[in-house]
């Protein structure tokens, strides 16, 4: 190969390399804000596939746009090409890129996925008596000295409802303490569920009879979203809740406000629309399961 042809696919590998490290810097802007220590991981490891991702798309598509425009064949050329028949050097190139790749995305990923500790309902598989799951915490090889703020968390179809232990406060808003481990009991009343806080980049799946600890640490002062990521039934696009993440003075002044209110019903969209579409004068829709009772709480929005 000569000295020039080298030294112009080089200069494109590296023009290539900073197009994609730029696009891989700006996958982070993609994002919702990292509002939990656990987003850094998967903001990092999103990242990284966009990178390699830009990396192979970029020199793929340019090798077939330089071919076509360049290598074609001239106009009323209808002959065969040359016989060209193996070629070991660049099967084993070809072969042996896309393992090692493979086996570099599957490494730091499983390195991610270690550090954060996150457990789905396979759990349960491993288990002889699953009646309580370890918790996921991120990095669990630290050993944690710091105090850890602990709640319940109930699901049901259709709403969210969490309570405070320490003074048996109940919220259809989840607050938490920025900068400090939160610990939270997930349980079911019904069916399957999901806890998926965009921001925070968790999901955990809640299983009925069973109580699941999740741990993770808020990061950023702020309101965010919890979703609820599986199909529960008609009504599950609507249960939905805040999530507030407020300095640790504004949360024990939270606790102490709701500590001291009396506990009313919560208004559920899910039940607003069930009781509307029952006294409607025409039957529309499919028959639907009569949703569980608005949740009484100290605390709602």
């Amino acid at each position: 190969m000569k000295i020039r042809t080298i030294l112009t696919l080089g200069a494109i590998a590296l023009v290539l390399t900073a197009v994609s490290i730029w696009v891989g810097r700006l996958s982070y802007s993609w994002l919702p804000p990292q509002a939990a220590a656990e987003s850094i991981l998967i903001d990092d490891l999103f990242s990284f596939l966009v990178t390699l991702g830009t990396f192979i798309f970029l020199g793929v598509t340019g090798t077939l746009m330089y071919s076509v425009l360049f290598q074609r064949a001239a106009k009323y050329d209808y002959s065969d090409g040359p016989h060209i028949e193996g070629n070991v050097t660049l099967e084993v190139v070809w072969t042996a890129i896309p393992i090692f790749l493979v086996f570099w995305i599957a490494a730091y990923s499983y390195n991610i996925y270690q550090q954060m500790g996150i457990q789905g309902p396979m759990e349960l598989v491993h288990l002889h008596t699953p009646l309580e799951m370890e918790s996921a915490i991120a990095d669990p090889l630290k050993p944690v000295t710091e105090p850890v703020e602990e709640i319940e968390v109930f699901a049901k179809q259709w709403s969210w409802v969490f309570r405070y232990p320490e003074n048996s406060d109940t919220s259809t808003e989840l607050h938490l303490p920025a900068n400090k481990l939160v610990r939270v009991a997930l349980k079911s009343e019904d069916v399957l569920h999901g806890f998926y806080i965009p921001a925070f980049r968790l999901k955990q799946d809640i299983i009925p009879n069973h109580s699941i600890n999740f741990e993770f640490t808020p990061i950023r002062v702020g309101k965010y979203s919890l979703t609820d990521s599986q199909y529960s039934g008609t009504y599950f696009a609507t249960m939905q809740a805040d999530v507030v993440v407020e300095s640790p003075q504004d949360y024990q002044s939270w606790l102490a406000t709701a500590a001291n209110t009396e506990l009313s019903p919560a208004a559920n969209q899910a039940t607003t629309e069930y009781m509307e579409k029952s006294t409607a004068p025409v039957e529309a829709g499919w028959p639907t399961v009569k949703p569980a009772a608005p949740p009484v709480v100290n605390y709602h929005s």
